[in-house]
């Protein structure tokens, strides 16, 4: 408990603390420009992300290996489900999970 609550105080801190001098600063040119950059930069590490998972997930024993179909099928279906039909995140994940566990199982039994 000790632990959880020093890991998360500073960034309540930082939020309550900071959030207001960030705010006050949104006209002001010098500040959002590096902040614009900020963003571009971590727009490219999310996408690093997705490709680095989307390679492991997909071809777990490299491109010589198996492509994997039903997480291609489950990840598409997520997609459908989180843009089109405008469905939560937490279902969503929550759904994909269960599918790839009962597939698991499935193919193990």
């Amino acid at each position: 408990m000790v632990v959880t609550f020093f890991t998360f105080l500073p960034c309540f801190l930082f939020i309550l603390i900071g959030g207001p001098l960030v705010e006050s600063t949104h006209g002001d040119r010098k500040f959002t420009a590096p902040l614009t950059g900020i963003t571009a930069a971590v727009v490219g590490v999310i996408l690093n992300l997705v490709v680095f998972f989307a390679y492991h997930v997909l071809w777990p024993q490299g491109l010589g290996g198996a492509f994997e179909w039903l997480s291609a099928v489950i990840g598409i279906a997520a997609l459908i489900a989180l843009f089109r039909y405008k469905i939560g995140i937490i279902p969503v994940i929550a759904a994909c999970g269960l599918i790839g566990l009962l597939a698991r199982l499935l193919v193990m039994a």
